[in-house]
């Protein structure tokens, strides 16, 4: 079995909503989620003019190996109605691979650890609220330790449902 984790964000329409299709979507088709964090809300990551985001966090346990994985939470964001038209831009929906057990894959499709995850803290607040002694097994850090030396300023929030 394996232990993934995957990182919702979603800054247009019914954002909560959209959230909790995703969750039930990830685990009619990748596995059972097993913990949620808490949802936070955050400006968008180095871009101006756009909503806030909600994020949140999820941990499934899936048999699924990292590319099954990838291939199904991005039909699942396309049904939810993404569309990608610019890197960075609005979303109803994203959904991320964050750590896939503890494996370093760099493909040119797929790059786990997240590449950008230690850089923002609307990644490391949600994923420190249910896994904080995680490694990192690139950097050798744990989450907690990742979280401490961000330098990233955004602010992110608790999210009152």
């Amino acid at each position: 079995m394996n232990i993934v984790f995957l990182q919702l964000g979603s800054n247009l329409g019914e954002r909560e909503m959209l959230l909790q299709d995703a969750i039930a979507a990830i685990e009619d088709r990748v596995g059972k989620v097993v913990e949620k964090s808490k949802v936070y809300e955050s400006v968008p990551w180095r871009v101006e003019g756009q909503e806030n985001y909600l994020n949140q966090i999820v941990k499934v346990k899936t048999e699924m190996q990292a590319d099954d994985v990838l291939s199904t939470i991005l039909n699942i964001e396309k049904e939810l109605g993404r569309v990608r038209l610019e890197k960075w831009g609005e979303r109803l929906i994203d959904i991320d691979i964050i750590f896939y057990n503890d494996a370093i894959i760099e493909t040119a499709a797929l790059c786990v650890p997240h590449k950008h995850m230690h850089e923002r803290m609307f990644v490391l607040t949600p994923l420190h609220n249910i896994a904080p002694e995680m490694i990192h097994p690139k950097y050798n850090k744990t989450v907690e330790e990742l979280l401490q030396i961000c330098t990233d300023t955004e602010l992110v929030e608790e999210y009152a449902l």
